[in-house]
């Protein structure tokens, strides 16, 4: 692991190494957007919408998808990166062995019971996921398959309140705008 104190250069290299992990992904949406752009867009959302300074937060938020979607092991993560942030990585992962319909539910029921820390990074992240809803949708969904995904995100989120209070408001106000416009394409 590089110098822990260099704040900068930690998060500097986790998004070079995310970007190389997330190299040949596209996110769903019909825009096509480079995958990268997400775990940038997460990062982001902690720091300016939910004040977030803790640069190990910061750096896992870069990091959340890879061991889920990418080659990447957890040794490669904890040798670059620290024990605290694959601690952290490890608690927004999903066991993509399990079918998708057990992989939501569980995250779900574990939501109430992650770290605050953790919670912080899969608040911003639903953020980021429900404004490409909006925003962004995969081409093949319906207005009906975008609100079951709103609804689910807010079952997700509401065992993540107490956070962080802007996040839970930027949350808010998305869900509800996404909620609003599936609403009239009905």
């Amino acid at each position: 692991m590089k110098n822990p104190q260099d704040i900068p250069g930690r998060i500097l290299e986790a998004a070079r190494f995310s970007a190389e992990k997330h190299r040949d992904q596209r996110r769903k949406g019909t825009g096509r957007k480079p995958y990268i752009n997400h775990p940038i867009e997460v990062a982001d959302q902690l720091w300016n919408e939910g004040g977030v300074r803790d640069s190990d937060v910061i750096v896992a938020a870069l990091l959340h998808d890879t061991l889920e979607d990418t080659e990447t092991h957890p040794e490669e993560i904890r040798t670059r990166f620290g024990e605290a942030v694959l601690a952290l990585v490890l608690e927004m992962s999903d066991d993509k062995r399990l079918p998708k319909q057990e992989r939501k539910r569980l995250q779900v029921e574990h939501a109430p019971f992650i770290s605050t820390r953790a919670k912080q990074i899969k608040l911003a992240d639903k953020c980021c996921n429900v404004r490409d809803v909006l925003e962004d949708p995969p081409e093949n969904w319906s207005p009906e398959r975008r609100r079951e995904y709103l609804r689910w995100a807010e079952e997700v989120v509401s065992g993540l309140r107490g956070a962080n209070p802007a996040l839970e408001e930027r949350f808010d106000l998305l869900l509800a705008e996404s909620r609003k416009r599936t609403e009239a394409e009905s």
